[in-house]
Order: structure tokens, then C-alpha cells, then sequence
């Protein structure tokens, strides 16, 4: 389904990705972890559009997308959910949800389908009237969630979801993440909570200094020796 091939690319003449190699297959869970700094967002920003890479190629569903904009990406169905939510905290909750429905492609049935969201995330629904920004941490990452869904994504990538979350939320994170591949989207996930990631991947890949030094299934990841001592802590 997707497909990047020998990418590189950064910020200005600094080269992050060198010479990037992935793919995810329809349905899967395909998980990255790697340091801080390791190029993971880099990547993912890359995919989206956001970054434009000096060389390489990227594929989604047979189609180049390489350097195409940011929103001829969405409205190929490719969606990202950033790091850090990044809502807008002076709106309510159901309208940063429906941001995600901005795209001309997927204004039909938004009703419907916000309310399929808000099946997902009842905690979510409990609060559509709220300021976002007065919302917890796990709560605003289920409205950041929530509104990439809203967009109606084949492939969903989420960075690092699980980030600042309290212990408890982390596992009802995994949980909604399992849950949205059952529905039929397949899942990037980039996360540092390696364990959970990987027990839940059907693939995985290890980035250090921009580039890709491990590739298994996630069960495989769990027991390599490098994995379990640097990600881990085993």
C-alpha cells in the first residue's frame, strides 16, 4: 500500500533520511521506533508531503507521490496525526474534529461519520462542547485521533500517540489503535513505548541516525538482542 524507496531528505543542507527504505502492506500495523532525533517524524512528515525529499520515491497504492502537496496527499486518503496533537485549544472539541472532514473529498456523510468517531471515543463525546485545550492529555490525543479519522483515511500514520499519556491511558491508546485497524485503515505508528508497539505490529522497523538498521515482525523485534537492550531496557 505503501511503498518509500532509497528516500533522503531534511531540513536545508541538513540530510535527516539517507537513503530510506519501507513498505506496508494493506491492513498491517507497521511500527517504528528509534531514539529521540533518530529521523522517525522526519519520515513521516516526508510521506506527508510536508517535507520534500532531495531524492528517492514514494508510493501509495502504485500512485508516485513524491513531492506531491500536503493536501492532494490527504485527499489520496494518506493521513497524518502529528506529534504533540497540536488541536486548536480555543475551539470546541467537535470542531476540531471536524476539521479533518476540511478536505473537498470526504464532505459527503460527515454526520454519519463523525458519529462513528464518537463510537470510537466516548470519553470524546462527553465533552464535543468543551474548549480543547481544557481537555487532559489522552483526552485532546482521542480528539487529535479522532479528527485524522474524520478525513476518512486509508492509511492512517500516528506519531507517537502515546506521548506524555499517564500509564493507564497508554494501554486505552494501544486498544483504539488495534480497534481502528479492525475497522479497515491500515496503521504507521511511530512510537518510543516500543513494547506495546511491537507487540501489537505485524512488521517493524529500527531507525537510528536516519536510516533503517533493523526490519522484523513485531514478535521478531521483541526478541532481538539489540532491540530488547536499547528499546526495552531488558
Amino acid at each position: 500500500m505503501l511503498k518509500v524507496s532509497d528516500v533522503r531528505a531534511g531540513y536545508g543542507r541538513t540530510v535527516i533520511l539517507q537513503d530510506m527504505s519501507i513498505r506496508v502492506g494493506h491492513g498491517e500495523i507497521v511500527t517504528i521506533i528509534g531514539s529521540n532525533g533518530a529521523g522517525k517524524s522526519t519520515l513521516l512528515r516526508t510521506i506527508s508531503g510536508l517535507v520534500k525529499p532531495s531524492s528517492g520515491r514514494i508510493e501509495f497504492d502504485g500512485k508516485d507521490i513524491t513531492g506531491m502537496e500536503p493536501a492532494d496527499i490527504v485527499g489520496a486518503g494518506l493521513i497524518q496525526v502529528p506529534e504533540a496533537r497540536q488541536l486548536f485549544p480555543v475551539m470546541t472539541v467537535k470542531d476540531n474534529i471536524l476539521m479533518g472532514a476540511y478536505h473537498h473529498h470526504v464532505r459527503e456523510g460527515v454526520a454519519q461519520r463523525l458519529e462513528t468517531v464518537l463510537d470510537i471515543f466516548p470519553r470524546v463525546r462527553e465533552r464535543v462542547d468543551q474548549m480543547a485545550g481544557s481537555l487532559s492529555g489522552g483526552e485532546q490525543q482521542m480528539v487529535a485521533i479522532a479528527r485524522g479519522l474524520m478525513a476518512s483515511p486509508r492509511l492512517l500514520m500516528l506519531d507517537e500517540p502515546s506521548l506524555g499519556l499517564a500509564p493507564i491511558i497508554v494501554g486505552q491508546m494501544f486498544d483504539i489503535i488495534e480497534k481502528i485497524r479492525s475497522m479497515g485503515t491500515t496503521v504507521l505508528l511511530v512510537e518510543q513505548k516500543a513494547f506495546h508497539a511491537l507487540k501489537m505490529a505485524e512488521r517493524a522497523y529500527v531507525i537510528e541516525n536516519g536510516s533503517i538498521v533493523g526490519e522484523n515482525t513485531g514478535l521478531g523485534m521483541l526478541s532481538d538482542p539489540h532491540v530488547k537492550t536499547a528499546y526495552l531496557g531488558i
